[in-house]
């Protein structure tokens, strides 16, 4: 097939578990013989890397830069546009919208757009053409600014449940022009249905088990390990609520226990905030498998997000024993006490750490248990089968676009 990809950034380097999602079905896809034109609207200047990576995989690659996130008119836009926040960052941008028009002229099979927040540029030439495509949303995004919103200032929480009230509308408005919506779990895919007024499918977030099936967890290196990126607002939350509620107390029974920090735009205040040697900072990390070699417990205290986590499922294809909260395990078929320990409180995460820590025996059938899920469940050849397998059951005319 001839399939157009649309996405608000460049898939590589994969510091995010959306950008993790798109490289490997990307690459999966053009081994099995599409031809894919990427094109992309990035924030961050492309340089050989990036482009020694995607190339290979792809017919053309086309990246347009994006405007300063400050820019007076995104500053406009978060006022007084119809569309939410998100939209008018990612929107809003003439050289996307002449760069559709000129891509519309070609046939493609498939038209591939990713989060229904980077639609706004393509949306009147689709229409006007009558051109079917297919929209991938990673979360229900209008349920997702909880751990945003919640960190704004007091005066501001007005203009957040506006703009939650604009996202919404503008959900239903995109999910109801798609030919098919796809998400990444069946939870969020019942609520996708009801907003869109029509069937959901779901493709499910996956990972490289091959990559991670040499990782072995350390018990007695009695290091936690968590990854994010920090851009994402959940993930921040997620690592203050835990230096701060968590480890004191763990650090009472257990004062040897090491926390290890992962992840892309780690925020320099932290190293300030939390000075204790036993605190590891280590920013992005391309390769995770040493980290995960010197790890004995995957600590993921997520209280907020939607999908399915690909920390988590990388974690997982590593053997690493996990204790996380629900949202942590939301989107997986995984049971606590089976694959995982699940803990909200806490205090029921240090039981759960302390558990593990007590019992390495526990702690390695859980991990075995996990490497096993993913293995069956989550690979990205699984995830890449399921999408293709969607394409070749779309209708005819949404194979072939409208010259």
């Amino acid at each position: 097939m001839r399939i157009l990809w649309i996405l608000p950034y460049a898939p590589w380097p994969t510091t995010s578990g959306g950008k993790t999602r798109q490289y490997q079905l990307l690459a999966s896809l053009a081994r099995a013989g599409h031809r894919i034109t990427l094109l992309a609207h990035s924030k961050m200047a492309v340089d050989d890397d990036v482009r020694d990576h995607l190339e290979p995989l792809l017919e053309r690659l086309i990246i347009l830069p994006r405007r300063p996130l400050r820019s007076p008119l995104t500053l406009a836009a978060a006022l007084f546009a119809p569309y939410p926040l998100l939209a008018s960052i990612n929107g809003l941008a003439p050289r996307l919208e002449s760069q559709i028009e000129a891509l519309l002229d070609e046939p493609w099979d498939v038209i591939q757009i990713e989060h229904s927040y980077t639609f706004q540029p393509y949306e009147a030439a689709l229409a006007r053409r009558g051109v079917p495509f297919v929209l991938t949303e990673h979360n229900v995004e209008s349920m997702l600014g909880a751990a945003t919103y919640d960190r704004l200032p007091g005066w501001m929480l007005p203009f957040a449940r506006y703009d939650q009230w604009r996202y919404r509308r503008w959900e239903r408005r995109v999910m109801r022009q798609a030919e098919q919506v796809i998400a990444v779990t069946d939870a969020d895919a019942q609520v996708l249905a009801r907003i869109g007024g029509r069937p959901t499918a779901v493709v499910v977030n996956g990972v490289d088990c091959a990559y991670y099936a040499s990782v072995r967890h350390q018990p007695q290196a009695r290091r936690l390990l968590f990854i994010g990126n920090f851009e994402y607002a959940p993930n921040v939350d997620a690592v203050e609520w835990a230096l701060e509620h968590v480890l004191p107390g763990l650090w009472q029974r257990f004062p040897d226990v090491r926390m290890s920090i992962c992840g892309y735009a780690l925020p320099q205040a932290w190293r300030e905030r939390w000075s204790d040697s036993r605190i590891e900072w280590h920013g992005f990390v391309g390769d995770l498998r040493e980290r995960q070699r010197q790890t004995s417990i995957f600590f993921a205290p997520l209280r907020q997000g939607g999908g399915s986590k690909l920390k988590v499922l990388e974690a997982m294809a590593a053997g690493l024993p996990i204790v996380t909260s629900g949202q942590g395990a939301s989107g997986l078929e995984v049971n606590s006490g089976e694959h995982y320990l699940c803990a909200e409180s806490a205090e029921d995460c240090i039981a759960a750490i302390a558990q593990l820590l007590d019992d390495p025996a526990l702690a390695q059938r859980l991990g075995d248990a996990g490497r096993g899920y993913v293995r069956a469940r989550h690979d990205w050849s699984v995830a890449a089968h399921a999408l293709e397998s969607l394409y070749a059951q779309l209708p005819a005319p949404a194979r072939v676009a409208a010259c």
